[in-house]
């Protein structure tokens, strides 16, 4: 645990001393840290060894994830979704099924896997990261409306596709294992948890009894989102919903608490998420990058360049997107942490094909990673039609327009 710490507490300062440079280049803070647990753990220098049972990697990632679905949560909030709902709506209605099964084609028929995994492996990878398209949604060059639609659909892919992960797990679990109506609760409750304690909580700061002071309304949402954490487990309900439910609810009642929250919870979002990718990184070896065969790497590869494109090439017919858009996001599908979590729960889970399922996971999220984060500046220069323009040239073509 102290040599996690320490290891840790020195990638974060490297990161924060090369924040400013990641911003202007393809160094990516999420590949910083992965390829640093990766050289720190097992596969390579071994002065981090863990394994996939250790408790630690269980509750990091249960606790990041819950962290990163709440933050994700607030983003989104019922008037946002009803105001920017057509492009985003595409994404999320038909390219997020559509990436799930093509992607569940390519584990059946190129790696072998049954149905059901295959089905697993689609629904684990068809969420989208946010982080490594932040170049890309931050430029003004680029078109709102691609901002916006990158944006709400990151936010809210994660907690869509984790029904589906839960379902096909607990069917790759076998029929004795299987209880829908079991499942069907924990889901529901969670909801129930996530929405009821956010709506009571702010209510209650609403009437003349009580009053959050400026100093302690950042704590308003921590307060929340750790009653939602705490409920949650009590009564078994699904943590992750819960807090993908309360983030949503936060958002739409307490624009106020939001707001006070957002930079706050981010930066706690933010050092979690980190840690989970350290801690993914050291349980992946060269051993288990090797065992998956030319076939698990060609899935990765079908997994990144066709599943995504495809699906959003069928979502987005008569959308109005221009080809230039539409390939920014169907190339912006990458893999990032909300698939981390679920392939860790699925390596712990004890299903047959937990370490195949965990193996093709891992391989396609390395390089979704190594490649999405080192293209984003990349394809969002493109937007920037003027950046090779001499500023001489605008004035003179005004001017030309201009005379008769």
């Amino acid at each position: 645990m102290g040599t996690l710490l320490t290891a840790f507490a020195c990638v974060l300062l490297l990161a924060v001393l090369l924040s400013s440079l990641a911003h202007r280049t393809i160094l990516s803070t999420a590949a910083l840290f992965l390829v640093a647990g990766f050289v720190l753990g097992d596969g390579a220098l071994g002065l981090v060894s863990l394994t996939p049972d250790d408790e630690l990697v269980g509750t990091l990632a249960e606790l990041a994830l819950f962290a990163v679905l709440f933050t994700d949560g607030m983003r989104v909030g019922w008037k946002d979704l009803s105001s920017a709902w057509r492009l985003p709506g595409r994404a999320l209605g038909w390219g997020l099924p559509l990436t799930l099964v093509v992607t569940a084609l390519g584990a059946h028929y190129l790696v072998g896997l049954g149905w059901v995994e295959s089905l697993l492996i689609g629904a684990i990878l068809a969420p989208t990261d946010p982080v490594f398209a932040a170049a890309l949604v931050g430029n003004e060059k680029v078109p709102p409306r691609l901002r916006q639609l990158l944006n709400v659909e990151s936010g809210v892919n994660d907690g869509l596709a984790l029904p589906f992960v839960m379902l096909f797990l607990a069917i790759t679990a076998g029929s004795k294992n299987l209880h829908l109506g079991e499942l069907g609760m924990e889901l529901g409750v969670g909801i129930l948890i996530g929405i009821a304690v956010p709506w009571l909580a702010i209510r209650l700061e609403q009437t003349r009894w009580f009053s959050a002071s400026t100093q302690y309304e950042p704590l308003n949402a921590l307060a929340i989102g750790l009653l939602v954490l705490a409920l949650g487990k009590a009564t078994h309900g699904n943590l992750f919903l819960a807090a993908f439910s309360a983030g949503i609810t936060v958002a739409t009642f307490g624009e106020r608490q939001r707001e006070s929250f957002e930079h706050f919870g981010e930066l706690i979002a933010e050092l979690l998420k980190l840690a989970a990718l350290l801690v993914f990184g050291a349980l992946i070896s060269l051993p288990l990058l090797g065992s998956v065969g030319w076939r698990g790497w060609l899935f990765a590869i079908a997994a990144l360049v066709l599943a995504r494109p495809i699906a959003i090439w069928i979502s987005f017919l008569g959308s109005g997107l221009s080809v230039r858009e539409q390939a920014a996001v169907a190339w912006f599908g990458p893999k990032g942490f909300a698939s981390v979590v679920y392939g860790l729960i699925v390596l712990g889970s004890g299903i047959s094909a937990a370490q195949e399922v965990f193996q093709l996971v891992a391989v396609t999220i390395v390089l979704s990673i190594l490649l999405h984060s080192s293209t984003d500046i990349v394809v969002a220069r493109g937007f920037d039609d003027e950046r090779d323009v001499p500023a001489w040239y605008g004035i003179t073509r005004r001017f030309r327009k201009s005379t008769p």
